[in-house]
């Protein structure tokens, strides 16, 4: 089975901090630069390392918040795990992810405790038609990169700036290894900010976004994501991708991606 890396190595530090080394494959590779991970992939691989880092049945994710200092590079990189903020019913935790001597993404993910709410359970976001009934896109090829090529999309609704996208992968996080739901749905998210481009091919306007911001009110399942996504762009060089969050029982989050606008020689 194809995977997005490959891992080299992982321990235990004597303060709980746990580091991880990794290798991206040819199907982690971005849409912007050959030489680069697509930030989709790497946000999974952060969440990979999250979803085995000291779990608690008491807890769950509730928000990532993710901070890109720049190009990641492809090759080999570590991520550094570890609680910077313990508690019985929140807990605070901080991902870095390094290549070449630097930080390319730091990551906070707040852990939530859980109890039954139901009695007050409601949603405002309505659910949109399930992917199987939507016809195959395949236009998000446009873009280049392994990583793009590593998905099958899927929309019923979409133009310049908004719409609805199903995507899924059949490849799984890290070799050798089965990815859960969670790992494998948060591992598309990224891929929000090109399905609904504000510009015709090719772009004049390059949009790369600084970071990702997810927030979920569930936990997702299965093997597809829908993108309700809606892109906008201000007019001083700097632009937002919004979404909803889907999986086929429905919607299950948000996430938002700031955009850095640049004008393409």
């Amino acid at each position: 089975m194809a995977a997005y890396y490959q891992l080299i190595q992982r321990e235990t530090e004597s303060d709980g901090t746990v580091a991880a080394l990794y290798c991206s494959t040819l199907s982690a590779q971005g849409a912007w630069n050959e030489h680069e991970q697509h930030m989709a992939p790497a946000t999974g691989i952060i969440c990979a390392e999250l979803d085995r880092f000291f779990p608690r049945n008491d807890m769950r994710i509730g928000r990532i918040s993710l901070d890109i200092f720049g190009l990641i590079p492809a090759g080999e990189f570590s991520i550094r795990t570890k609680v910077i903020r313990p508690g019985k019913t929140i807990e605070l935790i901080e991902s870095e992810m390094s290549a070449q001597g630097k930080v390319c993404i730091a990551a906070r993910t707040w852990r939530m405790m859980k109890q039954d709410s139901q009695s007050v359970q409601g949603l405002e976001d309505m659910c949109v038609e399930r992917p199987e009934y939507a016809p195959i896109w395949e236009g998000i090829h446009q873009w280049p990169g392994g990583y793009i090529q590593s998905i099958e999309a899927r929309s019923h609704e979409r133009r310049t700036g908004k719409g609805i996208v199903w995507i899924r992968t059949q490849h799984e996080m890290i070799e050798g290894e089965s990815s859960s739901d969670f790992v494998r749905l948060m591992g598309m998210v990224d891929t929000a900010n090109g399905i609904v481009p504000r510009q015709d091919w090719p772009f004049k306007w390059g949009f790369p976004n600084l970071d990702l911001q997810i927030h979920l009110h569930r936990m997702p399942k299965g093997q597809w994501l829908g993108l309700e996504t809606v892109q906008q762009y201000g007019d001083d060089g700097i632009g937002l991708s919004s979404s909803v969050l889907h999986d086929v029982n429905g919607p299950f989050g948000r996430s938002e991606q700031i955009l850095t606008l640049r004008k393409l020689a």
